[in-house]
């Protein structure tokens, strides 16, 4: 085990579901140790999580317990994937980026569907929005939200469009991001790209109270290719993840289709994001 050892909260979650089954069974660390031959301070440790449980541990450890197969397998499944991953960031091996790769799905889908919470979609956003809404600490992110927004451009003249359907809660036409020159040139620009027969713009309306996925933001990108299923795009200001499990990415369809039934049609969405930036 190395020094600098930190278990991950995966690795902990293993540690737990061993000494949870070391407790229904109401076997103390010295007798479930003297079962399997593990020392009492090895299995201590493994429960708290203070070293790694190696697969062939737990699956002994699932064996002597009598656990059902298909759980044990489970878990030795995970503790497989958790020394896996300290191999690999031990080795340095570098990890895939989706905030970084995210450009490039833009490119090859064929439709969005974005909800944003606090900001304007980034594929509408201008250059001084950008770096407002940053805070211009962060050129790496500003960069990437460029190449994000002027792929949606490139787009624009292909023989197959992206088709972009966008919802935002009226909170983000109200905040005054850069300023007030910066906030209506963008509100401005989302009423010009609002005309393309490819752009839908909706917003929920205050009035409307809670609303689907409230405080999670998300993208979902479909492709022209059968064997490439859709993506949903998450990311924060530390990191973006995908998720492409079919299960996980219809749960996002479907609250965006709530999200449409919600929100004003595009036409009323329109009036209000002038109204919005007649008041700057």
């Amino acid at each position: 085990m190395p020094k600098d050892f930190r278990a991950t909260t995966l690795e902990r979650a293993i540690g737990r579901q061993l000494a949870g089954w070391r407790n229904e069974r109401e076997l103390s660390l010295a007798e479930a140790g003297q079962r399997v031959g593990f020392s009492s301070a090895k299995l201590s440790m493994m429960e708290n999580a203070v070293q790694p449980s190696a697969p062939v541990d737990v699956m002994a450890l699932g064996y002597v317990y009598k656990v059902p197969t298909p759980q044990w397998q489970a878990v030795v499944l995970r503790a497989q994937y958790a020394e896996h991953a300290r191999t690999r960031a031990l080795n340095n091996e570098p990890n895939f980026d989706p905030a970084a790769d995210f450009t490039n799905l833009v490119f090859e889908a064929t439709s969005l569907r974005v909800f944003t919470t606090d900001l304007v979609p980034a594929v509408f956003q201008l250059g001084g929005y950008t770096n407002a809404a940053m805070l211009t600490d962060d050129p790496v992110r500003i960069a990437r939200l460029t190449m994000v927004r002027e792929a949606w451009s490139a787009r624009l003249g292909d023989k197959d469009p992206l088709t972009v359907q966008a919802v935002f809660p009226e909170a983000v036409l109200r905040q005054v991001v850069g300023g007030p020159r910066v906030m209506k040139a963008q509100l401005l620009h989302l009423m010009e790209v609002s005309e393309h027969p490819t752009v839908s713009l909706q917003v929920v309306p205050r009035a409307a109270g809670a609303y689907p996925a409230m405080g999670s933001p998300f993208t979902l990108l479909e492709f022209p290719h059968r064997q490439h299923n859709d993506v949903a795009y998450l990311e924060t200001f530390i990191k973006g993840e995908y998720f492409e499990e079919p299960g996980l990415t219809e749960q996002c369809a479907q609250r965006f289709t709530g999200l449409q039934q919600l929100a004003l049609g595009t036409g009323e969405s329109l009036e209000l994001i002038a109204e919005a930036a007649a008041e700057l």
